[in-house]
């Protein structure tokens, strides 16, 4: 089995941002038994921030972007440090791998990724992935590292993506305010996966939190792997969830596999506006899986650029597709309502291309 496993920050460090050495010997101690009996391993690791806080004798984390990006640099090396050492114990190597957002929209760089992936598993390395923090072009939780781990897992056709976080898995409500709150055991895959309420953030030193696992399961469902959402600190949770044991919350896989493009515009992108359309066009859409076309289009909410990802609302307010708009908003706006046959031929004419859009319906 080809297993990703991804560790968030609020479990390797503590208050103040230093690295946790039992915390990270008990995974690769997990990881070491997985390899032994004949798994893959890939770990997400997030902690490079925190730990460059720690290790700047920082009194808080920053919240600039480019102080975040300056000490992520200084904590990963740090981070690297520390698996290594742990790794070593087991007679195991680390390979640490950086990515970018970009590393899984265009398709030369997802290929040559998956190239070097597969050749450190090949070669008996334990990949250790983190996003490149340092010179992310975007903010610095543009792509926090639960949708990185569902991401590396399609990439690698992973069979299990396991999130290793603070919490024992997903609840019906948040356990620390509600207490009638309980653990779901199983989601299908036909459930509708973010429909829980969940907090953005579950500690002020990572970028996750529920909510992005949420997303980040759903992501693996919709990509064919199965997830598990798992406590950290529970002794062998890795190996348990490997294994079928009943650990934390499980998302079963869908029947549907996305290409990672459409994964990454679905998921793990900002949404920076919303075009509603008519009953005409949402049929085009979800049952003939057209391009949005601007005729169909009643409104255009948002101040949205060329190339940025938009909601695609039907007349009820139901989110049915996102996808790159071809046109900025003031464009759109203009184009909107209008036959192909009508517009300019200077301008787009189609408002989404049906290769840059997920149906979510």
């Amino acid at each position: 089995m080809r297993v990703v496993a991804k560790i968030g920050t609020a479990s390797l460090t503590d208050a103040v941002g230093v690295i946790q050495q039992e915390m990270i010997d008990g995974v690769c101690d997990q990881l070491a038994t997985l390899r032994a009996s004949g798994h893959e391993v890939l770990l997400v690791s997030s902690g490079a921030v925190s730990a460059g806080v720690a290790a700047l004798g920082l009194a808080s984390r920053p919240t600039d972007v480019p102080t975040l990006q300056a000490i992520s640099a200084a904590g990963q090396s740090r981070l690297m440090e520390t698996y290594n050492r742990s790794l070593g114990r087991h007679g195991l190597v680390a390979a640490q791998v950086l990515l970018v957002p970009h590393d899984f929209v265009d398709r030369r760089q997802y290929l040559h990724a998956r190239r070097t992936l597969v050749r450190l598993l090949e070669l008996g390395c334990v990949p250790v992935i983190n996003e490149n923090d340092a010179i992310a072009s975007d903010e610095i939780r543009y792509g926090d590292n639960d949708r990185i781990a569902t991401l590396v897992a399609h990439n690698v056709a992973a069979d299990l993506l396991v999130l290793l976080t603070d919490t024992p898995g997903l609840y019906t409500a948040d356990p620390r305010t509600d207490p009638s709150a309980t653990l779901i055991d199983v989601v299908g895959a036909d459930d509708p996966l973010l429909s829980v309420a969940a907090t953005a953030s579950g500690s002020n030193r990572g970028s996750g939190g529920m909510a992005s696992k949420l997303s980040a399961a759903r992501m693996a469902s919709w990509a064919g792997v199965r997830a598990v959402i798992a406590k950290a600190a529970r002794p062998n949770a890795l190996v348990d969830a490997v294994a079928g044991q009943p650990v934390g919350t499980t998302f079963l896989p869908s029947g549907r596999s996305l290409p990672a493009r459409k994964l990454w515009i679905g998921f793990a992108t900002n949404v920076e506006g919303t075009l509603v359309v008519d009953d005409g066009a949402r049929r085009a859409l979800v049952e003939r899986g057209t391009s949005l076309l601007p005729a169909g289009i009643t409104a255009v909410r948002g101040d949205f650029d060329e190339g940025d990802v938009v909601d695609v609302l039907d007349q009820q307010g139901v989110a049915i597709a996102r996808g790159i708009a071809l046109a900025d908003a003031a464009t759109v706006r203009s184009m909107m309502g209008r036959r192909t046959s009508d517009l300019p031929g200077d301008v787009a004419h189609e408002a989404i291309h049906r290769d840059d859009l997920l149906v979510l319906v």
